[in-house]
């Protein structure tokens, strides 16, 4: 049994084989965290890892305990306004203007297997037996609201799961201004917090810093989670590295505006709180009505980040992403975005796509420009019906050609959106969000349909439903390009604007939902103006994204190493683009740009009648080597060796799960000269398996490839006289060790 319950109900220990959680009932009623890592025994009475000493300038609750106070008290739904000055888990702002609150344990309750998060993207399980899950109900017995904390325990991952259900069983309504999915009290702040930061281009690069006495934290209030931040954070122990070390990861299943925050006492307790961003938050709960906050999934790991990552990218790619594209091979497409724009007719992109067949391209995707009167960037946003002045035939038609040649066809839709010159904006200008009298913000001409609406979702899937039942469509690009400013949505009343932001999500969901029930047969892939939205919650509905817009290999190096800390390979979409890159205007070896996308869901950028005979060839080796190895570079283990932020060089691998399988990318940025000879220490290999180089035939052993390493100096060593291939800036190899 996964879950130990001691004392009637007063303590509580979730453990698996690698790790325990452990809360008790404190003497108020309220609930305490007294543990959270790697496994430990279970026993009857852990009660004396609560600790209490009266301390002054603290209030307390009780006229005759001077020791008890939940300002030092290590909690698990901390609540405002009850001896507790750091920020809590909920407020509620009652019906006579107080926002005081008190929570007490109710009951309990154990079940096999995970529920379902009702509108919401989740993690979930196959087989009840994958996991447990333990409920504990908290009343606050004056107003009549109950939580539920939810905690989902896998059986045989290192990962536990926690959300929090909300109901008004009281007789009069109440305002929730904040409801995080988790907080969790750890009983030190010696650690280095990570996060995932950047901007448009240069998305999810990884910080790290040490905790301080404050609050820190990394949030969203843009509708989305964003270019700028990652529903992630995680805590290492300074010593912990990539390989070895303590890891506490967090992360946020959700697409829209969000919080993680470490707030760290003057005592150095240090509090994790992650859910939706209380900022231009609030729900109002009429009695018997009731609010679901998305989940939280924690992590543990002993063997540094990247056994955290590991933990995250098995458990996404198998129990978060769904349907039937979830454990497939993904197909190698080419996108005519980079290659043409808007300036394409049928027949150039029935040619486009027979170069890319003849080449080994298995999906050709059309994006933007083919529907309504969309020939430039400020018009037809909305009207998603096709321009036969375009394509005469229809989409329907070109399908069909494409089919013909021998690929399957995906297509480009940005459901979200509306151009004021469209027949959508005409026909219903109040269908934007937008506030009343108060001027529109716009993004690229483009506006944000209130999604809030379910006549607007309602309107968006007819039409995007229409296409896809009428055409042989394989794969859609689902793309968004704006943030949302003036939040606000005149169906609802004032009380209720609060509800905006997160009544748009859940809108987008509901149309996610219906439209992979409808085509589970199409691969959806998630874009939002490149990677402002890659996050957990659009796994559930797209087994990959479209990570950057930036496709330059040496970007694209920074980019996905640091997605790579939550995300899978198979989640990330990178393609090899034109040289001049089109973001930077850099010149990089088409080997590059190919080794570098490898290690993705792989596809490309350009126009391939474009290329040289020589370039056309090694298009044909990358495509030949992606087919061979894409199922191993999908669900393999996959290891940081070397971080591009840290210098001048930057490696990666994969080893299959059987261990006889490994790629190895490995990066130069610059070249050097004179330099010194290098070696990289493998990861993940049999220490006495026979590995063979199949470059070269050379044989090693596992052990000397992870304790003495791989050898991998060229001709920038020395001088190159002999007639070798000298070396270049922004040079690589993908080293394959196949075992004997």
């Amino acid at each position: 049994m996964p879950i130990h319950i001691h004392q009637e109900g007063k303590l509580f220990h979730l453990a698996n084989q690698e790790i325990s959680y452990i809360m008790q009932v404190l003497e108020d009623g309220s609930l305490g965290n007294l543990y959270f890592g790697r496994k430990v025994a279970d026993r009857t009475d852990f009660s004396h890892l609560i600790e209490s000493e009266y301390r002054p300038n603290t209030a307390y609750a009780s006229l005759t305990d001077y020791s008890f106070s939940r300002e030092h008290m290590r909690q698990e739904f901390p609540v405002y306004g009850t001896t507790d000055f750091r920020h809590p888990a909920i407020s509620v702002l009652h019906d006579n203007g107080s926002r005081v609150s008190g929570f007490r344990v109710k009951d309990y309750a154990v079940h096999s297997g995970k529920k379902k998060l009702p509108g919401l993207p989740a993690t979930y399980v196959e087989s009840s037996a994958e996991a447990t899950t333990l409920e504990i109900t908290m009343l606050d017995s004056l107003s009549g609201l109950e939580a539920v904390l939810s905690y989902t325990l896998y059986e045989e991952r290192p990962a536990l799961t926690r959300s929090v259900h909300v109901r008004n069983y009281g007789t009069k309504k109440v305002q929730l201004e904040r409801l995080l999915s988790m907080s969790l009290d750890l009983p030190d702040a010696d650690y280095e917090l990570l996060q995932l930061s950047g901007a448009w281009g240069r998305e999810r690069y990884p910080y790290f810093r040490r905790l301080t006495p404050g609050i820190q934290s990394v949030e969203s209030a843009r509708g989305s989670s964003s270019h700028y931040q990652n529903p992630f954070i995680a805590l290492k122990r300074p010593d912990a590295t990539e390989q070895a070390g303590e890891v506490l990861g967090f992360s946020f299943v959700y697409s829209g505006n969000f919080l993680a925050q470490v707030e760290v006492d003057t005592y150095n307790v240090a509090r994790i709180s992650m859910g939706i961003n209380p900022f231009g938050f609030g729900w109002l709960l009429e009695p018997g009505q009731s609010f679901q906050a998305p989940e939280v999934v924690m992590v543990y790991s002993g063997n540094g980040l990247n056994g955290m990552s590991q933990t995250f990218h098995s458990l996404y790619r198998q129990r978060l992403a769904r349907g039937e594209w979830r454990d497939r091979e993904r197909p190698i497409l080419i996108n005519n975005w980079e290659a043409t724009g808007m300036d394409f007719t049928e027949q150039k992109l029935v040619d486009f796509a027979q170069t890319a067949y003849e080449d080994g391209v298995e999906l050709f995707v059309l994006d933007d420009g083919w529907f309504g009167g969309r020939r430039h960037e400020q018009a037809g946003l909305g009207d998603w019906f096709v321009n036969k002045d375009v394509l005469p035939d229809g989409i329907d038609g070109l399908s069909e050609k494409i089919e013909a040649i021998g690929l399957r066809f995906g297509l480009w839709f940005e459901p979200e959106m509306v151009n004021a010159d469209s027949k959508l904006f005409r026909d219903h200008p109040e269908w934007i969000i937008h506030t009343p009298d108060r001027p529109n913000s716009h993004g690229r001409h483009q506006y944000v349909l209130d999604f809030t609406r379910p006549e607007v979702v309602e309107h968006i899937y007819a039409m995007i439903s229409k296409i896809l039942r009428e055409s042989k469509i394989s794969y859609v690009k689902w793309d968004m390009n704006r943030c949302i400013t003036e939040a606000y949505s005149p169906s609802l009343p004032a009380e209720r604007q609060g509800e905006v932001f997160h009544r748009y999500m859940l809108g987008v969901y509901d149309l996610y939902e219906r439209l992979t029930s409808e085509f589970p047969e199409i691969l959806f892939e998630f874009c939002a103006s490149g990677g402002g939205r890659f996050d957990p919650g659009m796994i559930y509905y797209s087994p990959q994204g479209w990570t950057s817009d930036d496709t330059d290999a040496v970007e694209r190096l920074k980019i996905q190493y640091g997605t790579s800390f939550v995300y899978p390979l198979s989640a990330m979409g990178a393609h090899v683009s034109a040289s001049p890159n089109e973001q930077l205007h850099r010149y990089t070896p088409i080997e590059t740009r190919g080794n570098v996308s490898a290690f993705g869901s792989f596809g490309y950028e350009l126009d391939l009648n474009r290329l040289s005979k020589n370039e056309r060839a090694i298009v044909k080796e990358q495509i030949t080597f992606i087919k061979k190895y894409r199922k191993i570079i999908h669900s393999g283990t996959f290891y940081r060796l070397l971080s591009p932020f840290d210098g001048n060089y930057c490696a990666w691998m994969v080893v299959s799960e059987d261990k006889r399988t490994a790629l190895v990318g490995h990066y130069k940025i610059l070249n050097e000269i004179n330099a010194p000879f290098r070696r990289l220490h493998l990861k993940g290999l049999d220490p006495v398996g026979e590995y063979v180089d199949i470059a070269n035939g050379k044989v090693f052993y596992g052990d000397e490839l992870m304790h003495i390493g791989l050898v991998t100096s060229d001709t920038s060593c020395g001088q190159v006289l002999d007639g070798r291939e000298p070396s270049c800036d922004f040079d690589s190899k993908i080293y394959v060790f196949q075992a004997k």
